[in-house]
């Protein structure tokens, strides 16, 4: 049997039998993984009110190598009081959890992918940016940690770079920019939402304009919907 500690981030819960819960939690140290919370429905004091999403949690899991490990402690360890309050930044926490729920494989640990999950959260709980903008900085960031990244620079098919200030069409199914000769895309982003893109892709948030931050959500839309399954306009 192993056993798992690790700090983590609860994205769901689901009732399994009488008393029992089966939460999805993305963890530092083994990624995304299953686990069953005995008795949790009935108030187990080894949980406690730590299955709230939002806050960082620390977890003692038993592992047998099965579908599901055993939660069998979880303390909170980073409250975030600002974000359960505020509904732009809790839309924006849950649209980031739910991105990674489906976008991150089974017990594959993702280190950058929990570095933008964690970093984005402090984000929203601070109130240095605004939800929108942080949210698609964020989208970005964990498009690329987990190897779909968004090309901005140079077309995707061969490797031309587009000028700066140009107009250019990109296809977030295909990673990125296509230049016309390579067929182009019927998505377009003006030269301004292009430099938002890369300032937002940059981490640059005071880079982009709220506008420029809503043309990047509905790419990560079409992006995640091709990479993760999700359908599109989900979010």
């Amino acid at each position: 049997m192993n056993r798992i500690e690790s700090d983590a981030l609860v994205v769901r819960t689901v009732e399994f039998g009488e008393a029992d819960v089966v939460a999805t939690l993305l963890t530092e140290q083994v990624g995304k993984i299953g686990a069953v919370v005995r008795g949790a429905r009935k108030g187990s004091r080894r949980v406690g009110g730590a299955l709230e999403p939002i806050h960082t949690i620390a977890v003692h899991l038993e592992d047998r190598g099965g579908d599901l490990a055993t939660l069998k402690e979880a303390r909170i360890v980073r409250q975030r009081p600002r974000v359960t309050t505020d509904l732009d930044a809790l839309g924006a926490a849950g649209t980031v959890l739910r991105w990674a729920r489906h976008l991150f494989p089974p017990r594959t640990p993702e280190p950058e992918g929990w570095r933008v999950l964690v970093g984005l959260l402090d984000a929203l709980e601070s109130g240095d940016s605004s939800p929108r903008r942080a949210l698609a900085s964020a989208g970005l960031a964990l498009l690329a940690a987990v190897g779909y990244g968004l090309e901005l620079e140079r077309c995707v098919a061969c490797g031309r770079e587009c000028p700066d200030g140009r107009a250019a069409c990109v296809d977030p199914r295909r990673g990125g920019l296509l230049c016309r000769a390579c067929g182009g895309a019927s998505d377009v982003l003006s030269p301004a939402e292009r430099e938002g893109a890369r300032a937002l892709a940059e981490g640059r948030h005071g880079g982009a304009s709220e506008d420029q931050a809503d043309r990047v959500l509905a790419l990560l839309d079409r992006a995640f919907a091709a990479h993760a399954g999700l359908e599109p306009g989900w979010r």
